[in-house]
């Protein structure tokens, strides 16, 4: 190269100097300039790792197909990261997208939003609309959350992980979830079978730390359409060992939280076999896989809901009680089973919890049926009526008519014994009425009162009457009601049982008819019962006041518990018909009639 000769007289390695020094200069000055509107390097994409995960920069990468389910985005955490920092690759979907698991039992519908459910339709059971009933509560859970998101007690985490794009990989009935952010990394595995139980699996970590985050069912249950509805939701849970007892006495093996005692965000570390949420008839119970350390979160909200279901009317609605359930491993790494399904007591005795070491026992579902004091009378009755409805009528309100019918015949001895008492008490009146009047110059809280009583007691014994011989019968066909009750309100077996005009027996009848035949059908068993021991004036006012009491308690209870009333009056009629026509009938109506002239010589 030829030599360059400067036009000046100045030295080439001056010159040289002074050009590097200005360089340098310009350089420093406007290196901030250059950082804003300079062109950015475009960092190096890394290669896929599997076939599922594409590249998020390249504008002709082709768009997914749908047998992939969604695409998994995998692309450095920061794209201006230092050289030499090592990238950390994310898994995200490019877009929304959902995946049916179905079997003879439910469908169910999964998105990819959050990995979470948007519909858990039970087959073989409808709504009031005579549809397939869906779980999900889809007013509830737009506001609350989806079945199966997480809680996280970070509520940033948890609206970043329900509301994210997972990528989703399904085989049968298995599904997987996967996202990654750099920070967070999230998996949850879910395993269908032919039954109302999914086995549920969740990890998450941050920042290379595990995160505990429990699956939810955070917004209560999609038959809920009526005030009444709402109020009955409960979180339920079963201790390894009972905490609290009965009223009655005995242990209570399972602790029932009502709308009042649920606090949203509480948690219970008590180790337990199951916990969950459930309202009347349906349950989401989740049984963890490890009882000794798993947790429940309890979660409670409130909810604006249209006043009339069938039909919405935004400018009139009512607040009413949301209740829901999470549960967890507290270490982090979750592994439990969900049953979400029916109250159906032969399907919950055939879900049973995971047996604990030091632990005989290993209890079943069943005990989330809370069937109140008279449990030993309710599941034998309810056998009993399974078991005429599978062999005898496949009708479940003949079915009750049926088992009416016999549990009259059976307590009819019970019926002859009080009307012995009745005549026995009613000829030993007069001695009775002398005894009183002896002693009625006395004070009430006169100790000689106290004499009277022992009188009275001693004359009934002479006689062989029994005080309670009357109301024996009365006392022991009163758990049989309560039983019928407790079994209409809580069985599914029962919900949406039809029979003649009545579409629901576990509803109370839509015309009132069994109502008014309980009234009229009360006052014909009155007027037929001879009362000899009772006076004619209050004998009178009973006959009257006793039928409409027991037909404005009777208004809005269930058609099953009303057919059932009304079948027992029937029979005692037909069966006072036939005691009335016997020696003892026509003993006691001479005994009425004797004391009814004495009393208009009077």
């Amino acid at each position: 190269m030829p030599e360059y000769q400067s036009p000046q007289n100045e030295t080439p390695t001056g010159r040289l100097l002074l050009v590097f020094l200005a360089t340098f200069v310009v350089l420093i000055l406007f290196q901030p300039l250059l950082k804003k509107f300079g062109p950015q390097p475009q960092p190096q994409q890394p290669q896929p790792t599997q076939p599922a995960q594409q590249s998020s920069t390249p504008a002709s990468t082709p768009a997914p197909t749908p047998a992939a389910s969604q695409a998994a985005v995998s692309a450095p955490k920061n794209a201006k990261r230092k050289t030499g920092e090592a990238a950390v690759a994310t898994k995200q979907a490019s877009a929304e997208s959902e995946t049916v698991i179905e079997s003879d039992l439910y469908k169910i519908t999964f998105t990819n939003a959050g990995a979470q459910v948007k519909s858990w339709i039970l087959k073989k059971y409808d709504n009031d609309k005579r549809q397939p009933l869906d779980l999900v509560h889809d007013i509830a859970a737009k506001q609350l959350g989806y079945p199966l998101s997480l809680y996280t007690y970070d509520e940033n985490l948890r609206k970043k992980l329900n509301s994210a794009l997972w990528v989703v990989n399904q085989t049968g009935r298995d599904l997987t979830f996967e996202y990654a952010d750099g920070d967070v990394t999230a998996k949850k595995t879910i395993h269908f079978d032919d039954s109302y139980v999914a086995k549920v699996e969740v990890e998450v970590t941050q920042h290379g730390q595990t995160v505990a985050a429990f699956p939810a069912w955070p917004s209560s249950f999609g038959d809920e359409t009526t005030a009444n509805s709402y109020a009955v939701q409960k979180v339920d849970y079963h201790p390894l060992s009972p905490i609290s007892r009965k009223w009655w006495g005995g242990q209570n093996p399972v602790e029932r939280l009502d709308i009042k005692h649920v606090s949203g965000g509480n948690t219970i570390r008590t180790p337990f076999f199951w916990a969950g949420v459930s309202d009347q008839y349906f349950g989401a119970i989740f049984l963890p896989d490890d009882p000794q350390k798993a947790a429940l979160v309890t979660l409670h909200s409130s909810l604006q809901v249209p006043r009339d279901s069938n039909k919405p009317n935004p400018n009139e609605t009512i607040t009413v009680p949301v209740l829901g359930a999470a549960v967890g491993d507290t270490n982090g790494h979750t592994s439990l089973r969900l049953f979400a399904g029916p109250k159906n007591l032969q399907v919950l005795q055939s879900v049973h919890s995971t047996p604990v070491q030091g632990f005989e026992e290993t209890p079943d579902l069943s005990t989330i049926l809370d069937l109140g004091m008279f449990s030993f009378i309710v599941k034998p009755l309810f056998l009993w009526l399974r078991w005429t409805h599978e062999h005898w009528v496949a009708n479940w309100g003949w079915d009750i008519l049926i088992l009416t019918v016999i549990i009259n015949i059976a307590l009819l001895p019970l019926r002859l014994s009080s009307m012995k008492a009745a005549l026995k008490t009613a000829k030993i009146q007069p001695l009775m009425n002398a005894i009183r009047d002896k002693y009625k110059k006395y004070d009430m809280r006169d100790p000689r009162r106290q004499e009277m009583n022992q009188e009275i007691a001693a004359l009934m014994k002479e006689h062989g009457v029994n005080p309670a011989g009357g109301c024996l019968p009365l006392l022991i066909q009163f758990p049989f009601l309560i039983a019928f009750y407790t079994m209409l309100g809580n069985l599914t077996e029962l919900r949406h049982a039809s029979w003649f005009y009545i579409r629901d027996l576990s509803s109370a009848d839509p015309y009132h008819i069994l109502p008014v035949l309980i009234i009229i059908s009360t006052f014909a068993v009155q007027r037929m019962t001879p009362q000899g021991g009772m006076d004619p004036q209050q004998q009178k006012m009973m006959n009257m006041m006793m039928p409409v009491m027991l037909g404005v308690i009777s208004w809005n209870l269930s058609s099953g518990l009303c057919l059932y009333w009304v079948m027992g009056n029937v029979v005692a009629m037909l069966m006072q018909m036939a005691l009335n026509r016997s020696d003892l009938g026509r003993q006691q109506r001479e005994m009425m009639a004797k004391r009814a002239r004495k009393q208009q010589a009077k």
